[in-house]
């Protein structure tokens, strides 16, 4: 047991050669496993051999025949208003998706939801802090608390399963300038697939179930060690 953070490749993909499913055809675990990112940046968390059982847990169904952790994005709000994103921008087809994956560091959103997005948290954060442009990020100057000048995102996803997502989750501080913090939105622009990295997917847990083929997640202080 180790309290440094461990940095490398673990295969728990959903395919037969995989960590998960190899332990799980010998009746050594489940083919379940759970994990929970730390927010901070020190990087770590804690990983499961099992399932996390955690009070608020919302699960949304895998997305069937995928060799990535698809699942079903059907719309985007923030501060609890949709925004007007045609839903197919999100199905999975050959070419694009909605994918979860603790292997990306960041997170990518489709152009299609991208633009609405960043209006939207423009709109309600201009009367008080300084959108930018910084290499091509949309960026702010920010002289107060952020988790009081940004909005709440929901990503919500079928089933009924919503991830409410608080400022921190989708802005990344980038340093002082200027007497102010800046901080820019994590979300890449890309075309075709929207991909949930570690921006997203930390201090929640994530519990990707695959003899019932779903994920489920609840909003979790990682650095806590005892689950």
């Amino acid at each position: 047991m180790t309290d440094k953070a461990v940095d490398g490749i673990f295969g728990f993909g959903q395919g037969k050669l995989s960590v998960i499913s190899q332990l799980s055809t010998h009746g050594l675990t489940p083919r379940v496993f759970s994990h929970c990112l730390k927010g901070e940046g020190t990087g770590g968390g804690i990983l499961v051999l099992g399932e996390i059982l955690e009070p608020g847990m919302v699960y949304s169904p895998l997305v069937p025949s995928q060799p990535h952790y698809n699942l079903n994005l059907q719309s985007i709000a923030v501060n609890g208003k949709l925004l007007p994103i045609d839903p197919s921008v999100f199905a999975t087809s050959n070419s694009q998706g909605t994918i979860v994956d603790s292997g990306t560091t960041l997170a990518y959103l489709v152009a299609e939801a991208y633009d609405p997005f960043v209006s939207a948290v423009n709109v309600i954060v201009s009367p008080s802090v300084t959108p930018i442009i910084s290499e091509r990020n949309q960026c702010y100057l920010v002289s107060t608390s952020v988790s009081q000048m940004f909005p709440l995102a929901s990503f919500n996803f079928a089933g009924g399963a919503s991830m409410v997502l608080k400022p921190e989750d989708y802005i990344i501080p980038f340093g002082p300038r200027g007497g102010s913090a800046m901080w820019c939105i994590g979300f890449q622009k890309v075309q075709g697939v929207t991909i949930l990295g570690d921006l997203i997917l930390k201090d929640k847990i994530f519990v990707y179930d695959l003899v019932r083929q779903r994920i489920g997640w609840a909003n979790y202080d990682c650095k806590f060690k005892k689950l």
